[in-house]
């Protein structure tokens, strides 16, 4: 199986008539290759992981589904729709909404008026200075809702800066659901979490895909969660397609033992 070819999408089944596709996608940084010439497709409700050794382009990857990098080559279809040369909101407003691998959180407001501020912005109304109380009730019963989505309504007040870090990542969830995404893309959403907090995220993560269907792509290192919750793998290896299949599937790949597996071994 070669990079670019055909064969990755149709076993996914993320032909154009699925949830996301990436047809031959190349992105260049001058004579870097950040990524070259990649296909891959997802379906609605899948829940999936890219993996592959530090530098393999996984973050210019989600860059490129979302926008904040334009495709030197190839196509990206989401909904059936070409969106190749959407911006970053637009692509926002169809349901592609991602978290970062350093987190993106007001610090100085509580965790009610972070997930706030994210709730009134998906409905369009953080440019108004005056809500009916019928709309306020709405946002309201919104933020209350995701809260308990994401088991933080205990801390509902307290200042995000004053949480720890697993929070403030789950605090950064909060506000991606806020925005009622069709695919949810976290980049490494347990870096620098303890044990404690990285068994919350993934029983988050676990939740959504189960109770809500959520479609979710995410980067991860630990090969303990990625083993452990995705169902289907996909391994990128100097910007390259190397591999993609099942958690079995790709455990037993000699390649990608080679090239990222034996190294954490």
């Amino acid at each position: 199986m070669t990079a670019g070819a055909a064969t990755p999408g149709a076993a996914s089944g993320g032909g154009r008539d699925g949830l996301l596709r990436l047809d031959g996608v190349c992105r260049h940084f001058g004579r870097l290759q950040a990524v070259q010439d990649v296909s891959f497709g997802m379906r609605e409700g899948e829940l999936r992981a890219v993996i592959g050794p530090n530098g393999a382009g996984k973050t210019t990857f989600f860059n490129l589904i979302t926008g904040f990098v334009p495709p030197t080559a190839g196509d990206i279809w989401f909904g059936g729709e070409n969106i190749r040369d959407e911006s970053v909101v637009r692509r926002v407003r169809r349901g592609i909404v991602r978290t970062f691998q350093i987190t993106e959180i007001f610090p100085d407001l509580s965790v009610y008026e972070n997930t706030r501020v994210a709730v009134e912005t998906a409905a369009g109304l953080n440019g108004r200075a005056w809500l009916t109380s019928a709309r306020r009730r709405e946002v309201a019963e919104r933020v209350d809702e995701l809260l308990v989505t994401v088991a933080l309504a205990d801390k509902a007040h307290r200042l995000v800066g004053e949480l720890a870090h697993g929070d403030q990542r789950v605090v950064e969830i909060a506000l991606a659901l806020a925005m009622n995404p069709r695919l949810l893309l976290l980049d490494e959403p347990t870096a620098g979490m303890g044990d404690r907090e990285t068994e919350h995220m993934v029983e988050l993560v676990r939740r959504l895909h189960a109770e809500r269907g959520l479609s979710i792509l995410f980067i991860e290192h630990d090969m303990g969660i990625v083993f452990g919750i995705a169902q289907r793998i996909m391994v990128l290896d100097q910007g390259r397609f190397l591999a993609e299949g099942t958690p079995d599937e790709i455990s037993a790949n000699e390649k990608v033992r080679a090239a990222y597996l034996g190294e954490a071994a």
